[in-house]
């Protein structure tokens, strides 16, 4: 049975098991997305006549619902449907950028002042958007209620699309267009909050963490808090001295930083991170809540260890950061 997909004054005939996003861009019909896994939610579109399988409204908030948006990427129509792009009302925001600063060789920052008020928790995500329709998806590293800014960190991929991008076109003064946030990967101050948190990532994983730390610490977390970051080269950490001072001002923060290709004596732990961090578990597993960001290997290993070593799964909180679809979010920064 042929499906048609009308959009403005156009309608394609949908081929079998394709979804909205794909029929479109296969007709040349541009839609914003990144991460064509359902994630990132940059490919949000409206039905105006027709209706959307369940599995396209997944994981959307109740008002993006009433609405009519889905995902498209996400949308396989059973019957013919008439859509549009949302025009973004309620749902993005103009963002000023006001920062850009290399934190290591290949990790740049990036500073955002949104327009209006912005609210969300450090360690979720936003989808960043530029004038030609790119979009991809970055974790939020601080938080921008009490900052007045936005802080990302980019990895700069020299085939990558927006981060090539933002480094070299996107000037400060410029303004970006943002989508969110969304995501579950942050700090929630729990009715006795003396429970022991680790919190593992690889590369610019390291983002959502230094915010949920950060969070955590600053509201007075009395559980042990224990960050590792992964890296393949002592190169490829950032944030070193900020994350070590913060251990020294708070006795119950410890930071270790992993580098799978070091050496002994160093500032860091050589080896594996997955084995660093289940050698260093917690006794009080029940109790325990983590948080995993960064490369999907190293997240679902982990979870899958933490898992069978005794956390329960409702206390394990990812962020696996998928490679974006065009290039190869949540993305890969």
């Amino acid at each position: 049975m042929t499906v048609r997909i009308a959009i403005g004054d156009a309608c394609f005939a949908s081929e079998s098991d394709e979804t909205v996003l794909d029929c479109l861009s296969r007709n040349g019909v541009s839609v914003p997305h990144a991460c064509k896994s359902g994630v990132c939610h940059s490919c949000l579109m409206q039905v105006t006549d027709g209706e959307v399988p369940d599995a396209a409204q997944k994981g959307l908030k109740p008002t993006y619902k009433k609405q009519n948006l889905f995902l498209a990427c996400q949308c396989k129509p059973e019957k013919d449907i008439t859509v549009r792009l949302p025009d973004g009302a309620g749902l993005d925001t103009r963002a000023l950028i006001v920062g850009k600063d290399m934190l290591n060789h290949n990790v740049m920052r990036l500073e955002l002042r949104g327009e209006g008020s912005f609210a969300c928790e450090p360690g979720q995500y936003i989808t960043l958007i530029n004038g030609d329709g790119l979009a991809r998806s970055y974790s939020i590293a601080n938080d921008p209620t009490k900052d007045g800014r936005i802080e990302l960190h980019i990895r700069l991929l020299n085939d990558g699309q927006m981060s090539t991008f933002l480094k070299d076109r996107a000037a400060i003064g410029a303004f970006l267009t943002i989508r969110g946030p969304a995501g579950n990967c942050f700090y929630v101050r729990e009715e006795g909050d003396a429970y022991p948190i680790v919190l593992a990532g690889t590369g610019t994983g390291l983002a959502p963490l230094y915010g949920i730390t950060k969070q955590a610490l600053a509201s007075g977390h009395k559980g042990e808090v224990q960050l590792f970051h992964g890296a393949l080269k002592d190169v490829d950490l950032y944030l070193v001295t900020q994350l070590q001072a913060l251990a020294q001002e708070h006795p119950n923060f410890r930071y270790v930083p992993c580098v799978l290709k070091g050496d002994a004596g160093q500032f860091y732990q050589p080896g594996n991170i997955e084995e660093i961090v289940m050698a260093a578990m917690p006794a009080e597993k029940t109790r325990t809540r983590m948080f995993l960001c960064g490369a999907p290997e190293m997240v679902n290993a982990l979870k899958r260890k933490a898992f069978l070593s005794g956390l329960a799964s409702k206390h394990i909180f990812v962020d696996a950061f998928l490679p974006s679809q065009a290039a190869a979010a949540h993305p890969a920064p």
